[in-house]
């Protein structure tokens, strides 16, 4: 655990205490960029997929992606958020811990990272190394060997983030978490381009409800996978 981190790490965010390590965590990581490698995902995948054969490879992919995103966004985006603290992000820096059935377990970084300062003005400042320096080469390099649109991985990151910012609100009102809603509510990053995070999730009233369902904008095509259905905030149920 990164020492600067331990107030996030309480109630049921206990389980993340592990979660981000550094070089001199015993157990051992894989170079992201080994893992992202033709070799190195299929290698990956295979382990993976043996818990659902047959199974299509992009559900696969999909759904792996699902458990990474779930390690890695909650406790970088709380961190930069509630902490504000910076994390070394760079995928060239980054190894990979993987269980015993290949799934992500924790990430070792190069160093603890430090506050920001000072303060990111805006969001595009704040995630820009998680967007462009993380996200942005893993989506890619996923999407590229499974032959997958992006915007489904895009949309998995998106829900997550979205899903971080309400448990925050609920557990910590008086946070500012502006700037996680900033990101996912701007069509475009600064530079001009499509925002990836644009929105991914959407409330509705289906059938007159009084309370709002949670809905994704992008199916995550688990569906895919053998022995698995719709998740229940997917638009296609």
């Amino acid at each position: 655990m990164i020492p600067a981190l331990a107030p996030l790490f309480i109630a049921d965010f206990q389980h993340y205490r592990g979660v981000l390590v550094l070089p001199d965590d015993p157990r051992a990581g894989v170079p992201l960029r080994t893992i992202l490698t033709g070799d190195g995902l299929s290698d990956v995948l295979t382990r993976f997929g043996s818990a659902y054969p047959p199974s299509d490879p992009r559900g696969l992919a999909s759904l792996w992606s699902k458990h990474y995103f779930i390690k890695l966004i909650p406790p970088v985006v709380a961190a930069s958020l509630i902490l504000n603290h910076r994390l070394p992000l760079h995928l060239d820096h980054l190894q990979l811990i993987l269980d015993d059935n290949a799934l992500p377990a924790a990430f070792k970084l190069p160093d603890p990272g430090q506050g920001w300062t000072p303060t990111p003005a805006d969001a595009f400042e704040r995630f820009d190394e998680l967007l462009e320096h993380q996200l942005r080469p893993f989506i890619d390099a996923i999407a590229r060997h499974v032959h997958l649109s992006p915007k489904v991985l895009w949309s998995n990151a998106g829900n997550y983030f979205e899903w971080l910012l309400g448990v925050l609100a609920n557990a910590m009102p008086h946070a500012d978490v502006r700037h996680g809603h900033q990101l996912l509510n701007a069509r475009h990053l600064s530079d001009g381009r499509r925002n990836p995070l644009y929105q991914p999730v959407r409330y509705i009233n289906p059938d007159g409800q009084d309370k709002p369902k949670r809905e994704r904008r992008v199916c995550c095509i688990r569906y895919r996978v053998d022995g698995l259905d719709y998740c229940s905030n997917c638009p296609l149920s």
